[in-house]
């Protein structure tokens, strides 16, 4: 497994979701390829989350929601990351409960990797390294 120690990761439950133990696990897989970690926790809004992105300095934000209510969220965190002027310094994951007609407007919303209920955490670290390697330009999961 290589090792990619200077890749900071942001992990977080958007909204309402109090499911925790899915989060967990990816942060753990995460962190066991080599990256930093920060989790900030269950219940916390798009601007708290676009703010700690911005004195995190991180390169990977990825959001956990379990709720269905990813296209309501979510365009308040693109929002909130353009306002803070990180959006495009940033790789934008969400995963969850996430149908299949949402995978294309989450894309537009600015969203890069988008991993459903299921997907593998292998997958998830994988889409990171890769996009960050070749500076967050690779093709959308």
């Amino acid at each position: 497994m290589t090792q990619q120690t200077n890749i900071k990761v942001l992990l977080a439950k958007i909204g309402l979701d109090g499911h925790d133990r899915g989060i967990k696990v990816i942060a753990r897989a995460m962190r066991d390829a080599g990256m930093e970690v920060v989790y900030m926790g269950m219940r916390v809004t798009p601007d708290q989350i676009a703010q700690t992105a911005l004195q995190e300095d991180v390169d990977v934000v990825g959001i956990s929601i379990l709720s269905g209510a990813h296209m309501r969220l979510i365009p308040r965190l693109t929002k909130a990351l353009q306002e803070r002027e990180i959006s495009n310094d940033i790789l934008l994951m969400v995963g969850g409960t996430i149908p299949e007609d949402d995978v294309e407007p989450l894309h537009e919303l600015g969203v890069q990797g988008v991993f459903p209920v299921g997907s593998f955490t292998t997958s998830m670290t994988e889409f990171i390294t890769e996009n960050i390697s070749r500076g967050r330009s690779a093709p959308q999961a």
